[in-house]
């Protein structure tokens, strides 16, 4: 195996002179390199990440943008700090602080099978302390009480809506209902919102809906769950399958007693005298006379009318606190759910907060929170997790899972494929993989949130992932890995649990020009005078010049690209410009310069 390259943290401008320093290398070995990429820098010039990443490079170092790397340090902190923060609570020399909270329930399941009348119902029949008819306004949870217990439910339902809660490090709900319809069954969507419940290790209560209807067959529905993992308990099975009809109201006091029989089993503990409230961001929005308005979840402590918290990037002194009923409060103890005035901003639904004891250390969270993740916008968001970081925290003893989503052409690639996954899960001394979803059809934008919050990779064999997927791969940092042989994954995933896979690398083309007019320069050369066609040209990346389908010359540099007489660093499509190239001047009118980077790609 090649030898590791050093890793060298490069801010986001640098002088050449700092280039040099930080690889120990003169800086006249540096100029060279530059010149070489067509950009002629003095020694105390400023050149930017991109610029110096690349130099860096090809003199044998590996470069990483050190704001990124802030970034990511500062989201694994806060990260850490609030995986902590839950744990803190079951704390053995604490244990005498507890005291069981009402569980925190959502409801999952394909669309149109009854999840919002469901709510309704409940809501109607069973509002905690009699408040049935008396809601002012909507805050995304209510309470029922059902025989003395309180019961949170969350008013969102929809499993990306609940990923969500967890990529962002909340801790999303106690036990999730999945809704299935005894008309139609377990649908596509079911599956997948069963595969994000599993993911998230949270106790499944099944409520069968519509058993109304004339066409209704509970028993279908109950041999489907069983081939999906949830065996009913009269099959002798462990899972909760409680028949409802939500519009006539049967069954929800069954319902209701499912949910306390199992939150009983979970140890559904919270201090309610903590030193600091925590909890998470259910709904956010800004009202013009009021200002912001944040429906807040409580974990744990007590959240108090004056304390100052920090919710996300946003911070602030708790004003006022309404119920769901639309009735002030001066406190609200864990698993209560409260609309917050008072935030300077409005927080993202799913972002977690705590309390702080005062403002200027909510604003100064606040501050470095922001400037975090302005430093992981302009790097692309979140740090993606690859297999080849995979392969980094094995060596160091972090990793202890390779959380998988598995999408497969047929379903005769799908039994053997998990077979062996399972197989090597068993026979893994160090880091084990876990198949959080296999099913047969393309990649979605579902598998993609699921990765993204449970630091896992989604893995395509003889598919694609769709458009919706893509776009939320790119925005999430999420590897999407595609094979078309199945031994080329088996032997990718066998690899990675050994760190030993190597990351492949293509040309990827970013930009045409055609030229247009060609000017001979005295002691310089030819100049081509080009149109861009598409995408950009930049002066950094390299070139092939092509005429028709045959390839005169690639890996070219650029010498020099300008537009308007002025040195530029790149040029947009449907602009012209002036392109000189490194040793090459091969070319004639009609012919095409086409621009690439070279990317890692699945």
């Amino acid at each position: 195996m090649a030898q590791e390259k050093q890793i060298v943290l490069v801010p986001d401008f640098i002088s050449v002179r700092e280039v040099a320093e930080l690889i120990s290398a003169s800086p006249i070995d540096v100029m060279k390199r530059l010149i070489a990429n067509g950009i002629m820098a003095s020694i105390n010039q400023q050149i930017d990440y991109e610029t110096a990443a690349i130099v860096i490079e090809e003199m044998g170092f590996e470069a990483q943008s050190a704001s990124a790397a802030a970034a990511k340090a500062e989201r694994e902190r806060q990260r850490e700090q609030t995986t902590q923060t839950w744990r803190k609570v079951y704390d053995e020399e604490r244990r005498e602080d507890l005291k069981s909270r009402s569980p925190i329930v959502t409801i999952l399941g394909h669309v149109d099978h009854g999840k919002t009348t469901l709510l309704d119902t409940i809501r109607r029949t069973h509002v905690a302390e009699g408040e049935a008819g008396g809601i002012t306004q909507h805050i995304g949870a209510y309470r029922v009480t059902h025989h003395g217990k309180t019961i949170t439910f969350l008013d969102t339902p929809g499993h990306e809506a609940f990923t969500q809660m967890r990529a962002r490090g909340a801790q999303g709900a106690d036990i999730v209902i999945l809704v299935v319809a005894a008309d139609d069954g377990v649908m596509q969507t079911t599956r997948e919102a069963l595969s994000h419940a599993r993911a998230a290790n949270v106790p499944i209560v099944v409520a069968i809906t519509k058993t109304d209807k004339r066409n209704a067959n509970v028993e279908r529905v109950k041999q489907q769950l069983s081939e999906n993992g949830l065996t009913p308990l009269d099959w002798d099975g462990d899972t909760f399958v409680v028949p409802v009809a939500a519009v006539r109201g049967d069954g929800i006091d069954d319902l209701l007693e499912a949910i306390t029989l199992v939150s009983d089993d979970q140890e559904i503990y919270a201090n309610p005298e903590a030193e600091i409230a925590t909890g998470t961001v259910l709904e956010a929005r800004m009202d013009k006379q009021k200002g912001a308005i944040a429906t807040l979840l409580v974990f744990n402590g007590t959240l108090k009318r004056g304390d100052n918290i920090v919710a996300g990037n946003a911070y602030g002194k708790v004003k006022a606190m309404f119920d769901e009923s639309g009735k002030q409060l001066r406190e609200a103890l864990p698993s209560t759910p409260v609309a917050v005035l008072g935030l300077h901003t409005v927080p993202n639904p799913g972002d977690t907060f705590e309390t702080v004891d005062s403002d200027k250390t909510a604003r100064a969270i606040s501050d470095r929170r922001q400037a975090a993740a302005e430093a992981a916008e302009v790097r692309g968001g979140r740090a993606a997790v690859t297999l080849e970081e995979i392969f980094a925290q094995v060596r160091q003893g972090t990793a202890k899972e390779l959380n998988l989503i598995l999408r497969v052409d047929v379903q005769g690639s799908l039994q053997p494929i998990v077979d062996h996954l399972k197989h090597t899960e068993e026979n893994a001394e160090g880091i084990k993989p876990r198949i959080l979803s296999a099913d047969v059809g393309n990649i979605s934008e579902s598998d993609v949130m699921l990765a993204s919050a449970s630091n896992g990779i989604v893995i395509g064999f003889n598919v694609e992932p769709d458009t919706a997927a893509r776009r939320a791969a790119d925005a999430h940092n999420v590897e999407i890995r595609g094979y078309s042989v199945i031994y080329n994954l088996f032997e990718d995933i066998e690899l990675a649990l050994k760190g030993m896979l190597q990351p492949v690398y293509a040309n990827k083309t970013i930009g045409v020009a055609e030229i247009r007019q060609l000017f001979r320069v005295p002691r310089i050369g030819t100049i081509a005078g080009c149109m861009v066609l598409d995408g950009e040209i930049r002066r950094n990346a390299k070139v092939r010049v092509k005429r028709g389908d045959q390839v005169l010359g690639e890996d070219i540099s650029i010498g020099s690209l300008k537009r308007m007489q002025e040195d530029v660093r790149e040029v947009r499509g449907g602009f012209e410009c002036g392109i000189g190239l490194s040793n090459f001047d091969n070319y004639k009118e009609g012919d095409r310069i086409e621009c690439y980077v070279s990317e890692r790609v699945s």
